[in-house]
């Protein structure tokens, strides 16, 4: 499926009110903001949905675009957990000192668990 594209309309602290996307549905994943941010739906009214960003919300503005990634917010599972520390969006920390430095930057993006590993 392929990102349908909405606007924010309100930000009240880690929540953000977006419109533009009429068949978002109650748990999709949507990236927030020119830098992407990882947000969950957690509430769909006829002409609006509310999103729970799970990052940082600051500098983020009404009129910035919202992409509903027609994906359901779910935990990868597999054998690499066990050794494995993350974030609360399943970001492994390791992974991502490798890619940005010790601070997480907003927006990073990494897989949960490696794909170049076979378990």
């Amino acid at each position: 499926m392929s990102l349908r594209k909405g606007e924010i309309e309100k930000v009240s602290g880690s929540v953000v009110v977006a419109s533009g996307v009429e068949d978002v549905v109650l748990g999709e994943v949507v990236e927030v903001g020119y830098e992407r941010l990882i947000g969950e739906v957690v509430r769909v009214s006829k002409s609006h949905f509310t999103v729970q960003v799970y990052e940082a919300t600051s500098g983020l503005r009404p009129g910035e675009p919202v992409y509903a990634t027609g994906k359901l917010l779910v935990a990868e599972l597999g054998p690499g957990l066990m050794s494995t520390i993350f974030d609360g969006i399943q970001r492994p920390l390791e992974s991502v000192l490798v890619k940005v430095g010790p601070f997480i930057k907003r927006g990073v993006k990494v897989n949960a668990l490696p794909r170049d590993r076979e378990w």
